[in-house]
């Protein structure tokens, strides 16, 4: 069947952004692009998979999965930090919370769905907001604006495009054996040994589940460096400038200036907290000012140690989690994962090289959950709309294989086809670029700052 372009039904006046995707940075750049007075945008949000404002992320229901970042910087508006604050308050859920609390991750789904009510409910000229709830499988330019084909037959035109698809999401394991982190799975046996790949907030979140469920067998993490999130507690940043950061410092330069800086905070009567906050808002001038060479080190020897710093769990997790520890129902495995098996009985076998070994060993499992984190190959785990830019050569995975390749305006660059001028990326997507870019305070920060400049770029805001 021929495709059929859509315009906006109403055919109002004004310049017209497609976002193809509608998790948190989706709905997060629709907000701040509705906000500005100085363009009057028309939004189309284009998502096929879950509620708006749910993503991966934030679709869980179990309330025990926290924000791992307190409500007071978790505001949708860089300059009104206490806009979540004053909605969690209004709810029933929020009364007693403060700025300090740390709250669900299905409240802040809801927080961030109501972001767009105020363009959902509004009547006649006042509505500039359109949801489609469909799959978007590729996108095309013309020479006055953009094109997304849908998996309907149905092609939407607008004047700019924003790729807001969030993490690359793995296929599921054929066999079943292996289950992702937020996938459906069927009970286990409550004395059946769980295994867990992975040792970051993901696997925070499944063990609390698990726990709750009334679990009473041993729940097994296993990861190379054994390495737990630390838990949150008091900070009190330290204060560094863009000409305190020793940009362009190698890796191992930069760990050592790092610990220096804890010890700085230590002697002054704080923790390492203090640094490492300090050094959060340059961590993207760090990341652009290292060579490929030297990120690629990053990646293989710090990475892991700078996430569990940087990427803290609640305090009531982190009491469940030791709490579970001392039992001796949880069990921390310092080992490299080869595969899953299907055993003599058709259950999981567990196969990992503890550190320091020769062989591997094996373990049986009544389940074995995948939480290695967010950093999937993106052109192996391609969705139709990545791999079709791939194949034409519109777009290109960046050398370390953790996004795609994007400029410092968020502009695609193109493989070996023509560059897309009217189309540009956010969020998680844009990490080989700045890295950190997967956290709410950081997406706020590029979706506000991106919306500004389209705002402000009069050659086609009048469209």
């Amino acid at each position: 069947m021929k495709d059929h372009l859509t315009h906006d039904p109403d055919h109002r006046p004004g310049p017209h952004v497609l976002i193809v995707g509608g998790g948190a940075s989706g709905v997060l750049m629709a907000a701040h692009l509705l906000a500005q007075s100085e363009a009057q945008f028309r939004v189309t949000i284009i998502e096929g998979r879950h509620m708006l404002g749910c993503g991966v992320a934030y679709s869980t229901t179990d309330p025990d999965h926290l924000l791992n970042t307190r409500v007071l910087n978790m505001s949708a508006y860089p300059d009104d930090p206490q806009h979540f604050l004053r909605w969690l308050q209004a709810q029933p859920e929020g009364q007693g919370k403060t700025g300090q609390s740390f709250v669900s991750r299905a409240v802040y789904g809801a927080y961030l769905a109501d972001l767009l009510k105020p363009w959902q409910q509004a009547q006649g000229t006042a509505r500039r907001l359109r949801c489609v709830r469909q799959t978007c499988l590729r996108i095309d330019e013309t020479p006055r604006g953009c094109v997304a084909h849908l998996e309907d037959g149905q092609s939407l035109i607008g004047d700019r495009l924003i790729l807001a698809t969030g993490h690359v999401q793995p296929e599921p394991d054929p066999q079943g054996l292996l289950t992702g982190p937020w996938q459906a799975f069927d009970p286990t046996k409550a004395d059946q040994r769980i295994v867990i790949i992975g040792s970051g907030l993901s696997m925070v979140d499944q063990l609390l589940s698990i726990l709750k469920s009334g679990h009473r067998g041993e729940v097994v993490t296993v990861s190379r460096r054994g390495q737990l999130p630390r838990a949150h507690k008091p900070t009190h940043p330290l204060t560094l400038g863009p000409a305190d950061i020793p940009l362009g410092a190698s890796v191992s330069r930069m760990l050592f200036w790092a610990r220096g800086l804890a010890a700085r905070a230590k002697t002054q009567g704080g923790t390492w907290r203090d640094a490492v906050d300090a050094i959060r808002p340059h961590v993207r001038s760090i990341w652009r000012a290292w060579s490929q060479a030297e990120r690629a080190r990053f990646l293989r020897h710090a990475a892991t140690l700078w996430d569990v710093h940087r990427h803290r769990m609640p305090p009531e997790s982190d009491a469940e989690m030791r709490a579970a520890k001392a039992r001796g129902q949880l069990i921390l495995r310092r080992a490299a994962y080869l595969a899953t098996e299907a055993g003599p009985d058709g259950g999981p076998v567990v196969v990992l090289r503890d550190h320091g070994a020769a062989q591997p060993v094996r373990l049986s499992a009544g389940r074995v959950i995948d939480c290695r984190g967010i950093r999937h190959d993106p052109e192996r785990n391609a969705t139709p709309l990545f791999a079709d830019l791939l194949a034409r050569g519109r777009a290109r995975i960046d050398p370390l294989r953790i996004g795609l390749d994007v400029d410092r305006f968020c502009h695609l660059l193109p493989g070996s086809g023509e560059a897309l001028t009217r189309v540009q990326a956010i969020g998680p997507v844009t990490r080989a670029a700045f890295w950190e870019i997967t956290a709410i305070p950081d997406i706020r920060e590029q979706t506000a700052r991106l919306a500004q400049d389209m705002a402000a770029d009069l050659a086609w805001a009048g469209v």
